[in-house]
């Protein structure tokens, strides 16, 4: 592989660069004719990439996907992870097109935040439907409803860990959130909390209840100076009504 294979490397930052150019054209001499391209995603290609400590994400596209692929790249990728590149997903085209209702969110994330460094873009043509990024949602949405309520049944008398179970939970749904404010038709902010601002007004909830949650940094089972109890409600009640709100979208 010649340096006139790799395109975009002047759009890495240099740490990105040094590090997954050489991983690139190792596997690159591994795989060879079956790779159809290869681009990064996330914090690696942008300014939120933090050196040493964001991993740097990536996706092989095979013409065909066959077991020794894996086999052959190991070595190669166990060298990568100590850089925190982290192990990168193999797809095919097929396998792409046939799972934009089941990973809509994965896919819009990717097209919105990647780089190209070799061979064919088969991102940008990508058409994801708006229906299957709002049936991911709800389905997320309702899915960690249930899991906090099954939670606190499990351990609301002994309270221990449900601030950080709270934590999680709105961690782990800041995403979707994410892709509600891309449903109403903006453009969703950087930061998190002015993520989780931009939702409570598009959906009319109280961003007093996520955003204390968010910014507490104990684990002492107080959120705001308050038993963790009093947000639990408020919470349980604020994403029951998201849940209820994004079904009729």
């Amino acid at each position: 592989m010649n340096k006139d294979n790799i395109i975009n490397e002047d759009k890495l930052r240099i740490e990105v660069t040094n590090k997954f150019i050489p991983y690139l054209k190792t596997m690159f001499d591994i795989h060879g004719d079956n790779l159809v391209s290869v681009f990064v995603y996330g914090s690696a290609t942008g300014e939120n990439y933090i050196p040493k400590v964001s991993d740097i994400n990536s996706v092989f596209v095979f013409k065909k996907l066959e077991f020794a692929i894996f086999r052959s790249s190991l070595n190669v990728i166990s060298k990568g992870i100590p850089k925190k590149i982290a192990a990168p997903l193999f797809l095919t085209k097929d396998y792409i097109n046939s799972s934009l209702d089941v990973f809509p969110i994965e896919f819009l994330d990717m097209k919105e935040n990647y780089i190209l460094l070799y061979g064919e873009d088969v991102l940008s043509g990508l058409e994801i439907k708006g229906e299957h990024i709002r049936l991911f949602c709800e389905q997320q949405i309702k899915g960690k409803l249930i899991r906090i309520r099954q939670a606190y049944l499990e351990v609301g008398l002994k309270k221990k860990g449900l601030e950080a179970l709270l934590k999680e939970s709105l961690n782990a749904l800041i995403p979707i959130f994410r892709n509600l404010v891309r449903l109403k038709g903006s453009q969703p902010a950087v930061k998190k909390t002015e993520i989780i601002s931009q939702l409570c007004q598009m959906f009319e909830l109280d961003e007093n209840v996520f955003l204390p949650i968010y910014k507490d940094s104990t684990n002492d089972e107080r959120i705001a100076n308050q038993e963790v109890s009093v947000f639990l409600d408020k919470y349980l009640s604020q994403i029951e009504k998201l849940a209820m709100v994004v079904d009729k979208l």
